[in-house]
């Protein structure tokens, strides 16, 4: 092993820096292949930017407290989302733990349980279940289910 096979001397430049040799032969071909951005290119970019900044001046011009109110606002409308998922998750649990106690009492197995709640969602999203339940379900929710159907049937898609 030779001295000179890891030694390199750099220019006393502040403005050089180091690149082993490996990288700097990757960099000297990539810089031969690439001519960098046609002019298009260049004032598209320019332009684009010059978008961001003016979005981002815009921002920064308001006064901070319409700043701070605008996240307060999306903060709380987040807790309100966070908030009623858990509600909605709790009222899931304690009507599947009824209809298993209610199913086990007549002999009913968990998975024909599972089974039938499977079809009756499957017929909800199909359009063939729009019963209001004995109006315990708003036709609200009947729309809001049908704007998301797509999304919900890939949800209670079996086997």
């Amino acid at each position: 092993m030779a001295l000179s096979d890891h030694l390199q001397i750099v220019p006393a430049d502040a403005q050089a820096s180091f690149l082993p040799p490996q990288q700097q032969q990757a960099t000297q071909a990539r810089n031969e292949e690439d001519d960098g951005p046609t002019l298009e290119e260049a004032i598209d970019r320019a332009e684009a930017l010059g978008e961001q900044i003016d979005a981002l001046n815009e921002i920064l011009a308001r006064p901070l407290k319409d700043i701070l109110a605008e996240r307060e606002k999306s903060e709380e409308a987040a807790l309100a989302w966070d908030r009623f998922g858990a509600m909605w998750m709790l009222s899931q649990r304690a009507m599947r733990r009824v209809a298993l106690d209610l199913a086990a009492q007549l002999g009913v197995s968990e998975e024909e349980v599972v089974a039938r709640a499977m079809a009756n969602a499957n017929a909800v999203l199909n359009g063939a279940d729009e019963v209001d339940l004995g109006g315990s379900i708003a036709p609200a929710q009947l729309q809001h289910i049908a704007r998301h159907r797509n999304f919900l049937r890939a949800q209670f898609r079996t086997g």
